[in-house]
């Protein structure tokens, strides 16, 4: 447990922080409009030439929707995210420049113009605050959005586009370069430490998903939305730990493989890995493999798995693909298995309990010096109610709404109510929340963002000591009062 309710205390952020910040970021533009993205890749996979049923008409829709309203809801969504309506007005009229001035999706470009639009506007509405004469403030609210946004439409379609797709260009070369020399499996090697990290939604979303998105439009389908994305290589480490993992690992490894693979929250199976750090190794292994074969099978995805459930790259997977995206997962999680099953049987440690016994004992510590500050200070009041309580993550609906429910539940299991428990995403977290509960690697980043709140950090979602024992007080309160 750590509490940062110290306004005398300057927290630097890490770069570690920083960048999961931008992946969140990202993830929140892109996480609002899966739902279109998926409508788009079902109607590639159905009715292109190469699709289930192809139809002609209905085909004509594919290439617009690509061009025109993905882009602009991504666009509308960042400048949303900045400066609200404002700025999704802002930022759609920003991102048409692009698009008309460009000859590809201009995904990248859209999750860059949008917010730049937001901000400009927030700029601009800062500057006039208090200073617009009563009974002009609409002539002023939309006439600052006319003169900014046609600016804003002519530099990009001149300028900023030109520029974007260059960088597209040279990035999607990289890549197809990697993929003809058959080096696309080299890319695990930054995306599974990446993953664990909290850092794939840079990636994915800021890379592979752009890509993929462009590609599929060419050839109705993408490996880039596989690369970073595969369940396989989290289900061969959980089986893993189930068979050879030791006391806690075993107990909540096999309800952790529900959650990650059928589920598709991925971040499950991370502490797993920061418990036998050495297991990263059959990460990387397991994920080469799976894009091995997804290569040698000419396999993928019509778009992004969101979440990455197996249920999902079924959904997403395209006439002709099943036998090599099937094959590529369970490729990965075989050899993820075999790897880490010989690292956990040849580790020396005793117990993996070890490392949660020191949780437990740093938790107890750093509550036991809390209780001394506030009993020095007021030794009669009584402690400060609890009335909310905020679960935290990187985009707000995935492993945070997993432990929130979680523990909601639980409280009724006590019986102790008056409690609100809500997941958000980091930025999102209300001011008026009492504890934030997050992953320990998106500490710093907290931080950034809720300096004086009480922060509570777990490791694993299903049976963390910390909540267990943030339970225990809850029910101590409970019993007081």
């Amino acid at each position: 447990m750590e509490n940062v309710a110290n306004g005398n205390t300057v927290n630097t952020p890490s770069a570690r922080a920083r960048i999961q910040a931008l992946g969140g970021f990202l993830t929140n533009m892109v996480l609002p409009n899966i739902g279109a993205f998926i409508a788009w890749g079902l109607l590639t996979a159905l009715f292109i030439p190469s699709g289930w049923i192809p139809n002609e008409n209905l085909a004509a829709i594919v290439d617009p929707a690509i061009k025109y309203l993905l882009p602009l809801l991504l666009a509308s969504t960042g400048g949303r995210m900045i400066a609200g309506q404002r700025g999704a007005v802002m930022g759609a009229i920003g991102a048409i420049g692009l698009i008309v001035g460009s000859d590809i999706p201009m995904f990248l470009g859209a999750m860059i113009i949008g917010p730049f639009g937001g901000w400009v506007i927030k700029r601009f509405d800062r500057l006039i605050e208090n200073k617009i004469p009563a009974g002009f403030e609409m002539i002023v609210n939309n006439f600052s959005i006319g003169v900014l946004g046609f600016l804003l439409m002519i530099i990009s379609y001149i300028f900023i586009g030109p520029i974007i797709e260059s960088a597209n260009n040279a990035v999607s070369a990289a890549i197809e370069g990697m993929v003809a020399a058959g080096l696309l499996p080299l890319l695990s090697l930054i995306n599974e430490p990446a993953k664990v990290l909290f850092l794939n939604n840079v990636i994915d979303q800021g890379i592979y998903y752009p890509l993929g998105m462009q590609q599929t439009s060419e050839v109705g389908k993408s490996i880039y939305f596989t690369v970073a994305s595969n369940p396989g290589p989290g289900l061969g480490l959980l089986l893993a730990f189930t068979f050879f993992g030791r006391k806690t690992a075993r107990r909540t490894a096999p309800g952790a493989i529900i959650i990650h693979f059928l589920g598709g929250i991925h971040e499950l199976y991370f502490p797993y890995v920061f418990m036998k750090p050495l297991t990263i190794l059959a990460m990387i292994g397991g994920a080469m493999s799976g894009i091995t074969v997804f290569h040698l099978f000419d396999a993928g995805l019509v778009a992004g798995p969101s979440p990455g459930s197996i249920f999902a790259y079924l959904a997403l997977t395209p006439k002709g693909s099943f036998v090599g995206i099937i094959l590529g997962v369970l490729v990965a999680a075989a050899v993820t298995f075999l790897i880490a099953a010989l690292i956990l049987k040849f580790d020396k440690k005793t117990e993996d309990e070890d490392d949660l016994n020191a949780s437990i004992e740093k938790s107890k510590s750093m509550k036991s010096e809390g209780k001394q500050v506030l009993d020095s200070s007021n030794k009669d009041v009584q402690p400060t109610t609890i009335d909310k309580i905020s679960f935290a993550c990187d985009a707000g609906a995935g492993s945070s709404a997993l432990g929130a429910t979680t523990f909601r539940k639980r409280l009724q299991k006590y019986n102790i109510d008056g409690i609100e428990v809500k997941h958000y995403r980091i930025e999102d977290v209300p001011q008026d929340a009492d504890i934030i509960v997050v992953h320990q690697d998106l500490l710093d980043r907290a931080k950034m963002f809720h300096e004086n709140k009480e922060i509570i950090t777990i490791e694993n979602y299903i049976d963390d000591p910390n909540l267990i024992q943030l339970l225990e007080d809850l029910e101590k309160r409970n019993e007081k009062d």
